[in-house]
């Protein structure tokens, strides 16, 4: 891929830019390999589930600057000016043509930029979300409430520009820091959820609620889990760290029909919501329920099979409870090889054998894996 942004030094983001997308796989394959031989692991690894090098990307997250009749979108450079990304090759084609589209939608509303070096103005971000279906979820990151009834106001004037708007909220972020969204959200539109077909799933995405950035390799990875599944065909599952419930609502239903007794677990209450309202479109019964994993399931008896799919920094205190619980079968999908090799080695009783590349982000180093553990 050639990007005129990166070439220019504009953008820097995309690390791997001008690499060989072959190339760029490769080397991500021989990480893994290593960082899980270094803790010990050598195992069957499946050939790379690969990606479009470029228009892969389903969600924009945008920083708004520059001035109310021109504001500018995309990323901030080190004095806290923006720099303009309109234009970004990640971006798979429907949300490519909305993020051109948003800085007329922005001079057309008159909202105020905000700037970062003087600590003035009302706009932070502008976060889209695009689905397969077309529709689009659009955010407004706001320093306060004042300017909630200008885009309330201007809603018209949204789905003009942006015909294939669902859902549009507010967020409000206060403080002066790093931080892409804070915890109040205001819900502008009739509709508060935008469907995400996935495979024969239909995920619900609720303005809070996390999934992943590329959709045609989160259903590879989706349908890898159930194909492998589906081998020893568990009766009972939990879905850790569940976010929307991709993987428990890929597995509700054993490969004879009948229901799997399905249990998922996340902290954002907003996901658990978005996974209950697909739940409730589906057959059989499972349950979302919002907490610590930790904490919440200790004391309960250990299903068939657990998964997990932990942030970064891995499962932290649900490694030791995993390697005691009597789990026969785990599957650990992760977005940090690194944390992933420290948590296997402290779960020396689930073995991993099977192991696959997902390549979710081309053009820079991050990917996620997926792991089959089997107790020895």
């Amino acid at each position: 891929m050639q990007c005129d942004y990166f070439d220019a030094h504009r953008c820097r983001s995309c690390s791997l830019m001008g690499t060989a997308y072959d190339d760029q796989v490769a080397a991500k394959q021989e990480r893994c390999v290593a960082a899980l031989l270094g803790a010990g692991v050598s195992l069957q690894w499946e050939s790379p589930f690969t990606s479009r090098p470029a228009g892969f990307r389903n969600k924009a997250k945008l920083v708004v600057a520059g001035t109310r009749s021109d504001p500018t979108v995309g990323i901030l450079d080190g004095s806290g000016q923006g720099v303009d990304l309109r234009h970004c090759g990640l971006y798979e084609p429907g949300l490519a043509q909305a993020v051109q589209q948003v800085p007329s939608l922005l001079a057309d509303l008159g909202m105020v930029p905000y700037d970062v070096p003087r600590r003035s103005g009302e706009l932070k971000h502008v976060l889209l979300t695009h689905s397969p279906a077309g529709e689009l979820m659009i955010r407004f990151v706001l320093r306060s409430e004042g300017q909630v009834t200008r885009i309330r106001t201007g809603l018209s004037r949204i789905y003009e520009l942006l015909p294939g708007v669902r859902v549009v909220s507010v967020n409000l972020q206060p403080i002066h820091a790093a931080v892409l969204e804070g915890p109040q959200e205001v819900l502008l539109s009739q509709h508060s959820d935008l469907p995400m077909p996935v495979n024969d799933v239909s995920l619900r995405l609720r303005p809070g609620s996390f999934f992943q950035t590329n959709t045609e390799v989160a259903a590879g990875l989706y349908r890898q889990a159930r194909a492998w599944l589906a081998e020893t065909d568990p009766a009972s599952l939990w879905d850790l760290y569940c976010g929307v419930g991709g993987f428990a609502l890929h597995n509700l239903l054993r490969p004879n029909g009948s229901a799997r007794d399905v249990l998922g677990v996340e902290l954002s209450a907003e996901a658990v919501e978005s996974a209950r309202a697909s739940a409730a479109e589906m057959p059989g019964a499972p349950r979302f329920v919002t907490g610590d994993a930790a904490a919440l399931l200790r004391d309960r008896p250990a299903p068939e099979v657990v998964v997990v799919n932990p942030p970064r920094r891995g499962i932290g205190d649900l490694a030791p409870w995993l390697e005691a619980s009597g789990v026969q079968q785990a599957l650990y999908s992760s977005c940090h090889v690194d944390s992933l090799a420290r948590d296997l080695t402290r779960m020396p009783s689930l073995r991993p054998v099977r192991a696959r590349l997902f390549d979710m982000f081309p053009q820079t180093p991050h990917l996620e894996v997926l792991t089959l553990l089997q107790r020895r």
